[in-house]
């Protein structure tokens, strides 16, 4: 690991500790009120791609019923979706749901800042194209410039392009002024959802 790598790391890994510890009594309160709003664990976990295609498995608090995967849209979700509880429902307006990737970052698996982490597919290599594949030459982020872009309205094919121009321009000062900014953007509460409040899955199709 050089200085630069150092640098990063700990730019990441101690305010994520901070935050964290901080933060705790909070996430004991919402991992209650989950629990008394619906049946199911506290958290969602799911497989992830991270840097170099290292499989991880992300953490975020349930905001769906139990096997929604198999229900609805599948992995798609909508803002009216029946699926989404009560509580889940504000979770995502005002993006608690992340939070528990706090983790993911304390133990390395992501970054404060990078692009989303997607989910893995058992057919990934048949359409990973050079976008797809630039995204995954640094960590996943909490935090995304898409998010400062538009979050959901923004398309899959525009996403891929931010997240490759912030692979090729990096640096802990653009790290700041996304998040400085994304603060804002999730005050905002605007693109929560995507067009027609529907969030569709990473498509599989993009050349």
């Amino acid at each position: 690991m050089n200085f630069q790598e150092f640098v990063r790391n700990s730019a990441n890994f101690l305010p994520a500790l901070i935050i964290f510890i901080i933060l705790s009594p909070v996430f004991v309160f919402m991992a209650i009120l989950i629990k008394l709003d619906s049946k199911g664990p506290v958290f969602f976990k799911q497989e992830r791609l991270g840097k170099n295609g290292k499989i991880f498995r992300i953490w975020k608090f349930r905001t769906m019923v139990g096997n929604a995967e198999n229900m609805g849209l599948g992995l798609a979700s909508a803002e009216n979706d029946f699926r989404i509880t009560k509580l889940g429902k504000f979770l995502r307006e005002w993006t608690l749901d992340e939070w528990p990737q706090l983790i993911n970052i304390i133990k390395g698996d992501m970054g404060l800042v990078g692009p989303r982490p997607l989910p893995r597919y058992p057919n990934q290599d048949s359409f990973l194209n050079e976008l797809w594949k630039k995204r995954l030459l640094v960590k996943p982020g909490l935090v995304c410039l898409v998010d400062i872009k538009g979050r959901g309205l923004v398309s899959w094919e525009k996403r891929l392009e931010y997240d490759a121009w912030y692979v090729d321009n990096q640096s802990l000062w653009l790290d700041f002024k996304i998040l400085f900014i994304g603060f804002f953007a999730v005050l905002s509460r605007k693109g929560v959802y995507g067009k027609d409040g529907i969030n569709l899955p990473p498509p599989t199709n993009i050349k």
